[in-house]
């Protein structure tokens, strides 16, 4: 079992619990998943652009990636149905708790003028959205071996009903929000 997770279990349910006065333990959010997704546009002319960016989250987050292909045709966009335009990773389990604890605890504070992360990121059904501008705050990326900086987007999907709750887990597990 992850520290995370041994984290979880002794310290934020009870305390979730005790502020939400739940009556049962099944009612107390869980985060469900976290979702790493990276889109790039220039990924429909070149292949090797999709196998970089796959490779760069594999590193990241410990797990092979998916390609994402378009869902419909885009004349403007030049981009048609079924071309590959990202890649995706869905972390459960021990993974996702370990690519948390690394995403607060070392890639987010390696951010330049790093204040805090947006607390209005909320959806209204208990899930937080956010989007990191490159990817070399990750350890894991090498700098030197890095073709184009890229960004990403990081959705954390809990089972919390409103957005109290998961703004409070989230809290609870780590997250360093702006004050």
């Amino acid at each position: 079992m992850a520290r995370l997770e041994k984290f979880y279990t002794d310290e934020v349910a009870p305390a979730l619990m005790k502020k939400f006065g739940y009556k049962s333990v099944m009612q107390i959010p869980k985060l469900e998943k976290i979702v790493v997704n990276v889109g790039c546009g220039e990924a429909r002319d070149n292949q090797k652009i999709v196998e970089a960016i796959m490779g760069d989250l594999a590193k990241i987050t410990g797990q092979k990636a998916v390609p994402c292909k378009a869902k419909k045709s885009v004349a403007n966009f030049k981009l048609r149905e079924g071309m590959t335009i990202g890649a995706k990773v869905t972390l459960r389990g021990d993974r996702m708790y370990e690519f948390l604890d690394r995403l607060f605890n070392v890639a987010l504070p390696r951010v330049r003028d790093f204040r805090g992360i947006n607390p209005n990121g909320f959806d209204g059904r208990g899930n937080y959205a956010f989007g990191l501008k490159e990817q070399l705050i990750f350890p894991e990326i090498d700098y030197d071996k890095v073709d184009k900086v890229r960004g990403m987007d990081i959705v954390f999907v809990t089972t919390g009903r409103t957005d109290e709750e998961a703004r409070e887990l989230l809290t609870l597990m780590g997250a360093p929000f702006a004050k």
